[in-house]
């Protein structure tokens, strides 16, 4: 298992288990529905890597320059999720303690994992990590919003925690999408404008 497949099924699970977690408080038909698509995405996550480097076709000497870096979980690496730890407890003494408002709970966990992704697309040289962590900076910012502003649990849930889940799965499997699709040769006649 590369290190870049361990940081898919890393980001995977939490996805998996943002979607248990928080899907509860939705209707029990989406709600369950939901669990097990999420459950089932995940399982295939893993068959697939699992079974890629068997069936996958050799790389190509030119992908190799073009590859992302490496994943690495050094020094920097745990110094980015210390923060996200250290940050996110905070944020929920603050929130249960202080403000007495447990439902904006989830949208603060997403935030804190939306803006540890900006720390890791530095750390780990991977610019599209800014994408998702915009993405889940945006729901747990929305998510947040929506406690505040005294939403029913099922609408915080769904926009803090459901779809932040499905963002995290959704990355791991374009990643792997990505690395399926054959690319198209460049030929001779490439540079000329098709209509």
């Amino acid at each position: 298992m590369t290190r870049e497949r361990t940081g898919r099924i890393i980001g995977a699970s939490f996805g998996l288990a943002f979607i248990q977690v928080n899907a509860g408080a939705l209707p029990v038909a989406a709600g369950t529905a939901l669990r097990v698509l999420a459950v089932a995405a995940f399982v295939a996550l893993l068959i697939t890597l699992r079974r890629a480097p068997a069936s996958g076709p050799a790389p190509r000497p030119e992908a190799a320059a073009e590859a992302a870096p490496a994943v690495h979980f050094g020094r920097r690496y745990r110094y980015v999720v210390a923060a996200e730890a250290v940050v996110g407890v905070a944020g929920i003494v603050v929130i249960n303690n202080v403000l007495h408002t447990p439902p904006a709970t989830v949208g603060w966990i997403a935030l804190v994992v939306g803006v540890h992704f900006f720390g890791l697309a530095v750390v780990w040289r991977m610019p599209a990590l800014h994408l998702l962590g915009a993405g889940l900076s945006g729901c747990g910012a929305a998510g947040l919003a929506l406690a505040a502003a005294g939403a029913p649990q099922a609408a915080v849930a769904a926009v803090a925690g459901v779809l932040p889940g499905a963002l995290l799965l959704g990355s791991a499997w374009w990643k792997v999408h990505g690395d399926a699709k054959p690319r198209r040769a460049a030929t001779p006649s490439s540079g000329a404008a098709v209509s």
